[in-house]
């Protein structure tokens, strides 16, 4: 049975409504958040093709992806030294100034400030990947997923909600005397901004800190009163969710990892991650599952674009982009379920499979619509099996003082993967085709199913061996 390097085998009974109070809040931001970062890029490609030309349009919205990607060091340093909310209300800020950029891009047409801002703007998408860790600071080690999958999930209300605002923000933005496109980017900047605000107020005391006081509380074994939340952070309401004071550890002032590793960034996560197989899995699961949904994903609408009609294809996109997006999040509560229930691992490889089936079917769709959406809906789920189970399992794996740092790293060689996979998609699409990028994508899937198959070493931490997820 593998040991439990980041929660105590008991916590005090105070913890459980900080754990509701902060995935309320999370949940709550990660709506805003979702329908900021949506309803800008649903307008991206379109405001780029206007201002830049088709050419490069492309480009622009990948800017957002690699934004996202670099903009994990800087936001892993801030989450490693002061916490999940100095961290999460930085990256929202960094998009919200990412969205005024794109606003003034707009109006005097810089390319150059178009993309500068568009970089800036992944901040928004940066905070909404950083938020499902939040959830796991403070979560029992049976619920760990289901936690997870909730704050993911969330991002399904935002995602549907953002279209609806698109209209109305472009309209909005015309009154001001701005352009239409640039609206949406507006109403972005207000929602990031709100975000961030909501965090730096209402997230207290902040998850990963009182972890941290808990595991030093229990790895020194001192016996000492525990104060209420107002005591250990002023700033904290006076009461729990259901009107007592909760009895915690005091959140520190400051509360950093180990000198070494906070200087060191995400250097100090890899030889960690490398001496743990389960911590190689889960961030494994998490870079390839990205890469395949991305690789596909971006080229299905130039795939349909080939078989119909301009005026016919836009609908037909719409449609099988949306049910995509709806097999990408709106299972995932039973996706970390499963996690939970019958280990990280078999979801993985239930994800593995999930995406050979997704690259089978949708490669061999041709012509043939709803073969292509159920392929694409596959995908999605896919991506959340992996998404979830991966993440979960790298953030069990290794130690409190490093989990973020491990958890950052994770994001970058996310992000990286998808923007790599979203530029070799293109090539691969116009020298081959859609049925050898589909199986090209499969084969990618291979090392990761191997890695998945390996023996663990007995001692190895490997949370789904434990007793207690079944």
């Amino acid at each position: 049975m593998a040991t439990d390097l980041t929660t105590p085998a008991s916590a005090p009974a105070g913890v459980a409504p900080i754990q509701r109070r902060t995935l309320r809040l999370l949940f709550s931001t990660q709506i805003i958040g979702g329908i900021g970062v949506t309803i800008g890029i649903a307008v991206g490609g379109l405001l780029a093709a206007e201002i830049a030309g088709t050419a490069v349009s492309g480009l622009v919205l990948s800017a957002a992806v690699v934004g996202a990607a670099l903009l994990a060091v800087p936001v892993t340093r801030i989450v490693t030294g002061h916490g999940r909310r100095s961290g999460l209300a930085f990256a929202y800020g960094v998009g919200a100034v990412g969205g005024a950029l794109v606003v003034l891009a707009a109006a005097t047409r810089s390319v150059p400030l178009l993309f500068a801002g568009m970089l800036l703007f992944g901040g928004g998408s940066a905070a909404n990947l950083q938020a499902r860790y939040a959830a796991v600071d403070l979560a029992a080690p049976d619920r760990r997923a289901r936690q997870l999958s909730l704050i993911v999930w969330a991002t399904t209300v935002g995602a549907v909600a953002a279209p609806n605002f698109a209209a109305l923000a472009g309209r909005a933005g015309g009154g001001w005397g701005l352009p239409p496109l640039s609206g949406p980017f507006v109403f972005s900047t207000a929602a990031f901004l709100l975000a961030a605000g909501v965090l730096l107020l209402r997230l207290r005391p902040d998850p990963l800190l009182t972890a941290r006081r808990l595991a030093a509380t229990r790895a020194s074994g001192a016996a000492h009163p525990a104060p209420s939340i107002a005591a250990a952070d002023p700033a904290a309401p006076a009461a729990s969710p259901v009107g007592a004071a909760v009895p915690v550890p005091a959140e520190p002032v400051a509360a950093p990892a180990p000198p070494a590793r906070r200087g060191a960034g995400l250097r100090a996560a890899w030889p960690v991650v490398r001496a743990q197989p389960a911590a190689r899995l889960g961030i494994a699961a998490v870079a390839v599952g990205h890469l395949v949904m991305v690789a596909v994903m971006a080229m299905t609408p130039v795939h349909l674009r080939d078989h119909y009609a301009v005026e016919d294809v836009l609908p037909v996109v719409g449609l099988v982009l949306s049910l995509h997006i709806a097999g990408m999040y709106a299972l995932a509560p039973v996706v970390g379920w499963l996690a939970d229930r019958f280990g990280r691992r078999p979801v993985i490889l239930g994800g593995i499979g999930t995406l050979l089936a997704a690259c089978a079917v949708a490669g061999t769709a041709g012509h043939h619509t709803p073969r292509l959406t159920v392929g694409l809906v596959l995908l999605g789920l896919g991506w959340s099996a992996t998404m979830v189970a991966g993440s979960t399992l790298l953030s069990e794996s290794v130690p409190d003082a490093i989990r973020p740092n491990a958890q950052g790293l994770s994001d970058l060689l996310m992000g990286l993967a998808g923007a790599v996979a979203g530029a070799a998609s293109g090539f691969v699409m116009e020298l081959a085709g859609y049925p050898v990028l589909t199986l090209l994508a499969a084969v990618a899937v291979t090392p990761l199913l191997a890695l998945a198959l390996r023996p663990v070493r007995l001692g190895a931490p490997d949370e789904e061996d434990r007793a207690s997820c079944g």
